[in-house]
Parts: C-alpha cells; sequence; structure tokens
C-alpha cells in the first residue's frame, strides 16, 4: 500500500485532501508543519489553533498524524529572504519561496525519509507524470505559487483538489462532517495570518518618514514612513488627498523617496517588455516561443513571445501590463500546463 503524507494545516482543503486519499485506499498519514509561531504585537499567530484544527481532523479520519518542526529553516529560507527582497525595493512573493524551499523540499524530504512513498497538500493544481497543469477551478488554480517546484518533486507528489472547484470541496468536506467544513480560509501573508505585510515588515525595518513626490513635477506632495512599505502601482495608503488618484511609479531606497504620477498612462506604469532573472523551469527549457503568462497571481493570461539571452529570458508581450514590479514572479504556460518562470528584474 502506498504511503502518503499529507500536509495538514488545519483548513478545509488539506482535511478534504487526507479523507480523499484515505477513501482512495492510501496509508494516509497527516503531517502538520510547524513553520511559524511568533506573535505580533496586537495579533496572535493562529498556530497552535490550527495544529489543534488538523489533530482533530486526522483523529476523524482515524490516520496518524506527526508535526514536522521547519521553524528555523523557515526564518532563514523564506522570512529572512522576502524581508531583504523588500529592503532592496523590490516585490517578493514569499508563498512561491515557501513551497520551493519548504513544502516541496524540506517537507518532502523528510516524509521519504520517515518512510512515505508520496506527499500530498490541499493546493488547487493538478499533475500528471511530473508534468504540473492549472486547476479545474480557474479562479482557485495555484499553480502560480508552484512555479518553482521540480518536476522531480512533482512525481511524488499528488494534488487531490486539482479536479474539483473550491464549493465542491466546502460540500465535499461537510458530506464527510469534517471538523474544518466550514472554516473560512486564511488571509494575509501565508505564514502569519491576518497580518498585513505593512504590519509584518515594521517588525523588522525601522520606519524611515521620506518624502513622496510628483514625478512630472518634482513637488513634494506629502510624506511616508518609508520607501520599503511602497510598490509599483500602488494607489492605495498614499493618503495625498484630493483631485485624480495617484498612483506609485517609482522609488529610491537610498534616498528613501517615493515617486507618484495621476497619469495612468506614465510610461513606467506599463512594461511591454518583461525581463526575468532567477529562471526555473519544471521540465527542461522550452522553445523560443510563444506561449500564455501570468504576471500576478489572479491576473489574467496574456500572450508573449519569449526569448533567451544569456542566462535570462525576456519576454516580449502582445499588450503592455500595468504595474509589473521587479521581485514579482511571472510564470509562463503551454495551454494549461505549466513550464516554469522567473523573477522580474
Amino acid at each position: 500500500m502506498t504511503k502518503v503524507y499529507v500536509g495538514m494545516s488545519g483548513g478545509v482543503d488539506s482535511s478534504l485532501t487526507a479523507a480523499l486519499l484515505v477513501e482512495q485506499g492510501y496509508d494516509v498519514v497527516g503531517v502538520y508543519m510547524k513553520n511559524w509561531t511568533q506573535d505580533l504585537p496586537g495579533m496572535k499567530c493562529p498556530w497552535a489553533d490550527d495544529l489543534a484544527d488538523a489533530k482533530r481532523v486526522a483523529v476523524q479520519l482515524g490516520i496518524d498524524f506527526k508535526v514536522f518542526d521547519f521553524e528555523n529553516e523557515y526564518r532563514h529560507k523564506v522570512v529572512e529572504y522576502m524581508i531583504d527582497e523588500y529592503k532592496l525595493g523590490r516585490t517578493p512573493n514569499p508563498d512561491i519561496m515557501c513551497n520551493q524551499e519548504v513544502k516541496f523540499k524540506l517537507f518532502l524530504e523528510a516524509a521519504l525519509a520517515d518512510g512515505a512513498d508520496m506527499i500530498a497538500t490541499g493546493h488547487y493544481a493538478r499533475v500528471d507524470d511530473g508534468i504540473l497543469k492549472m486547476a479545474v477551478d480557474q479562479n482557485k488554480d495555484q499553480t502560480y505559487f508552484l512555479y518553482r517546484v521540480t518536476g522531480e518533486a512533482l512525481q511524488k507528489t499528488l494534488f487531490p483538489l486539482g479536479e474539483f472547484t473550491k464549493p465542491h470541496v466546502r460540500e465535499m468536506a461537510k458530506e464527510r462532517r469534517l471538523f474544518t467544513a466550514a472554516k473560512k480560509d486564511s488571509q494575509g501573508i501565508c505564514f502569519v495570518g491576518k497580518v498585513g505585510i505593512r504590519e509584518f515588515l515594521s517588525q523588522y525595518v525601522q520606519q524611515k518618514p521620506g518624502e513622496i513626490i510628483d514625478k512630472s513635477s518634482g513637488k513634494v506632495l506629502g510624506h511616508h514612513d518609508g520607501a520599503i512599505f511602497y510598490t509599483l502601482g500602488q494607489r492605495h495608503g498614499l493618503e495625498l488627498g484630493g483631485g485624480l488618484p495617484f498612483y506609485v511609479v517609482g522609488k529610491d531606497m537610498t534616498k528613501n523617496e517615493v515617486y507618484v504620477t495621476t497619469d495612468l498612462n506614465d510610461e513606467t506604469l506599463w512594461k511591454e517588455t518583461v525581463f526575468l532573472g532567477a529562471v526555473h523551469w519544471i521540465n527542461g527549457m522550452p522553445a523560443e516561443n510563444r506561449y500564455s503568462i501570468r504576471v500576478r497571481h489572479r491576473a489574467k493570461l496574456v500572450d508573449a513571445t519569449l526569448r533567451y539571452e544569456d542566462e535570462n529570458v525576456t519576454l516580449a508581450l502582445d499588450n503592455a501590463e500595468r504595474a509589473v514590479a521587479s521581485g514579482q514572479s511571472v510564470v509562463i504556460y503551454d495551454d494549461d500546463i505549466c513550464l516554469g518562470g522567473g523573477i522580474i528584474i
């Protein structure tokens, strides 16, 4: 019998994942990954409640349950990476790094060493012999966050929810009377629940007041408490008041200045060519060709032509895309197959 270690986060998706695999005849072991336990001022980290919920579902399903402690590695490989990127003025995605470094590397390695044949998670994606495919539910598809996982890791991975829509998942959890069937999905940063990125970063970087400057006139329009907290295309949180809305079109981390404009057609806001570094292909380099790309999670798929330049990739977009910020990931698709992607330079 194939032994599968299921990453159980205490949510409905991973709970149903475990339940379905039990029904399909696998020898299932539930695993809670203890990645982050730190409380923030006025905000309690939900890890203990999530662990209790995961354990309760495991008892309900009659499966063994373990806790894998990855907190140290997580802090170094995910949290410090994120903070360092923000300090450089970029916009990183910690969920992508968590999948690359923790769930499909540390967890996979620890599970195999502990006697597992495969791992499974509650991600909305499909896998076919190491090939990553979009989920049936386009609204919930999570392949954007999985593009840095290796084909070898995917060979050992199951995604039972890839064929279902989120409402169907909730319904199936309810039918099975799973304890977490009505539990709300977690929001905010992957590892600290409802905390926003600004609140989180404030614990690690000193607030440094600076000027908000009109890009075209050079006039000082207001003040901010740290250029680190702003990203390209941002409209909210500027508090400049009155008239047309302002958008962030740039920042100087050395001078701690944020540049804004009311001109939605400003060239800085739109990109027809995107350069990618730190490129990762799931199953080998695809040919130079036209593909569909996603420039951020939930962004619609758009067409682009891929070209190679040394170790980097250039994408010529059919139509300019707005607010493509350095540090973000662009993910590349061939029909419903996720080929990989890279980080915007």
